[in-house]
């Protein structure tokens, strides 16, 4: 069973950076290489962010994370990161991180097999 924790999520002002982070977040076995990021904002749908291939560590971003925000994972690759610099009041949501999905990009929600409980980033003008 492939549990997945994030942590890291909290209140920032503009300009401000978040590290968020998701344990658990390892390949699996089953051929399904890539993990990522997504969020999401009441009464919309889960918006993609970054994934990374675990066994190449090869990244993809959406247009709007690409420079601001960067995904990784620590050395073990048991963890995933998701480095936010220059946040803004349009980054506020719930962030979740996702597993075993058999491609990194392009890719939605219904890709992932697994997912974190999610974490709230709120980011104040």
């Amino acid at each position: 069973q492939v549990q997945l924790a994030e942590s890291g999520g909290g209140s920032v002002q503009a300009g401000g950076s978040l590290r968020l982070g998701c344990a658990g977040a390892k390949y699996t076995g089953s051929g399904r290489y890539c993990m990522g990021w997504f969020r999401q904002t009441p009464g919309n749908e889960r918006e993609w962010i970054a994934s990374i291939h675990t066994a190449y560590q090869s990244k993809y971003y959406a247009e709007f994370a690409r420079g601001r925000f960067a995904i990784s994972q620590d050395a073990a690759k048991e963890v995933m990161f998701l480095q936010m610099n220059g946040l803004e009041p349009r980054d506020t949501a719930v962030y979740y991180c996702a597993v075993d999905s058999p491609r990194c990009s392009p890719v939605k929600p219904d890709d992932f097999r697994y997912w974190g409980q999610g974490t709230q980033v709120t980011v104040s003008s």
